[in-house]
């Protein structure tokens, strides 16, 4: 018996003998009266044995079968392999039909002995920004070298924008280096999709505004330089530009990166795709995902 049982079965022969009243036997068990009698009820027919949980001993009804643990272990070495634990939670569910609890993957692959593919680190304490109200105030853009493709094909830069209200990803768009027409494609795609947003907030390279201390005569005159292709695009858009002091500060697509460098690599990995114009024609679907 648990040590929530143990006290029981003294106060039900108690009330069966008449030395305590049901009220005050189901107050010292904090529980009702009606459940106090089922519990002189149990201790009546079949003693302190009675009084122990039914189920007691018995697996849970999620209890993970033999088969299902050794058919997870299968694809998580297999086609799952790399994959992180909710990640392969997710796939477990919607591809093969099992449902289990990530907590359940996790047990599995330490009791395995398996390392964790992204370790988890304790949150640090950050002054943060308040999101924006809406939809569209503000996105986020940036751009992420990486080996996107492993070693199956070429170095690529993936250019993104967020939503700083609710960290919708916007639009994804591979190129082989950050450049001009990368942000340009991501913005196209945004303002087709979900429309123009009223302000960019971006770093400090000089795609987006400029930064060196060349002046010219023309611009020394009006006291500001003159914006470069992209800004010139903004002003026509009338979208707003703000940059960004450091990286913490557009912290929501630093983060997403780290999301896209695990499962978006992963994807690709379970598809085979191994090109820039594969890679950006899967794009959409897992954006939709």
């Amino acid at each position: 018996m648990s040590r929530k049982e143990v006290p029981r079965a003294g106060l039900a022969k108690a009330a069966l003998a008449g030395r305590i009243t049901n009220e005050q036997g189901a107050r010292a068990l904090h529980m009702s009266v009606r459940q106090f009698r089922r519990v002189k009820k149990r201790f009546r027919e079949g003693g302190a044995r009675g009084l122990r949980h039914a189920l007691r001993g018995r697996p849970g009804n999620r209890h993970l079968t033999p088969q299902a643990r050794e058919q997870i272990a299968t694809l998580m070495t297999t086609t799952y392999a790399g994959f992180n634990d909710v990640h392969l939670t997710e796939k477990l569910r919607e591809v093969h039909g099992l449902v289990v609890s990530r907590s359940s993957v996790r047990a599995l692959r330490r009791a395995f002995g398996w390392p964790a593919t992204r370790r988890r680190a304790a949150p640090k304490h950050r002054s943060r920004r308040p999101r924006k109200a809406a939809l569209g105030q503000l996105a986020q853009l940036d751009a992420s070298p990486f080996a996107w493709f492993e070693d199956r094909g070429p170095a690529a830069t993936l250019h993104g924008l967020i939503d700083d209200a609710t960290s919708t990803p916007l639009a994804l768009w591979f190129r082989p280096n950050e450049d001009l027409h990368g942000y340009v494609t991501i913005l196209d795609r945004t303002g087709r999709t979900y429309g123009l947003p009223v302000e960019l907030y971006g770093d400090r390279l000089n795609v987006f505004a400029r930064n060196d201390s060349h002046w010219t005569l023309a611009e020394e005159l009006p006291g500001h330089q003159d914006p470069t292709h992209f800004g010139r695009m903004l002003q026509a858009l009338g979208i707003g530009f703000m940059r960004a002091p450091s990286p913490q500060a557009k912290g929501r697509i630093e983060r997403l990166w780290g999301t896209l460098q695990d499962r978006l690599t992963s994807e690709r990995r379970l598809r085979g795709i191994s090109t820039l114009e594969g890679g950006n024609a899967f794009l959409p679907e897992f954006l939709a995902d």
